[in-house]
């Protein structure tokens, strides 16, 4: 079952990382870089100071949580553990990975942290606002699975790496979003 299973996630990732070319592999390089994001970060932080208010410290401080254990998670608990070999450290697919500027990171690659941090912090901030942001929702997803395409894209993840660290991620925040709303709901009823 296993070996079926990696069958079918190396040939979706060859096939996926094989369509490429030279625009896209600027748009990805920079799509998977965090700090590319920083003006989304912004206008995140921005949105829970103007939802929250005076409780925007506890979201955050939620974030800083869900981030540290999204993080730490998909390192200690799967890379850590499974030690499977990200594509382009496959002795099996030497010659067939497309890299761009030829990096591939560390030796591991089960799970994708970006995808479990990215999934992490739109399925929290869906949780946290989703319905009172107009087409917060469709966008914060597109965000998560842009960014998460992009490392099968860049030849550093399987799309069961990607996956796989999305739903992990996602059931974090989804969880996180439950306790901040539960710390903010008490903090309410103490003021």
């Amino acid at each position: 079952m296993f070996h079926w299973l990696n069958n079918i996630d190396t040939s979706l990732f060859l096939f996926l990382n094989g369509k490429h070319n030279a625009f896209w592999d600027v748009v990805m390089y920079w799509s998977s870089n965090k700090l590319t994001w920083l003006p989304v970060y912004l206008l995140l932080i921005y949105l829970v100071v103007r939802h929250y208010r005076r409780q925007s410290w506890i979201v955050i401080l939620f974030v800083a949580l869900l981030i540290t254990l999204t993080d730490q998670i998909s390192v200690q608990l799967f890379k850590e553990i499974f030690h499977r070999l990200r594509p382009c450290h496959q002795p099996a697919l030497e010659g067939l990975v497309h890299l761009v500027k030829g990096k591939c990171g560390g030796d591991y690659g089960f799970i994708s942290s970006h995808a479990c941090n990215y999934f992490g912090i739109a399925l929290f901030l869906i949780g946290m606002f989703g319905k009172k942001v107009r087409y917060f929702i469709p966008l914060i997803l597109f965000w998560a699975v842009w960014i998460s395409y992009s490392r099968i894209y860049l030849g550093v993840h399987f799309p069961g790496d990607v996956l796989t660290g999305g739903l992990v991620g996602a059931l974090i925040g989804y969880l996180l979003a439950r306790a901040c709303k539960w710390v903010l709901g008490k903090a309410k009823k103490s003021l």
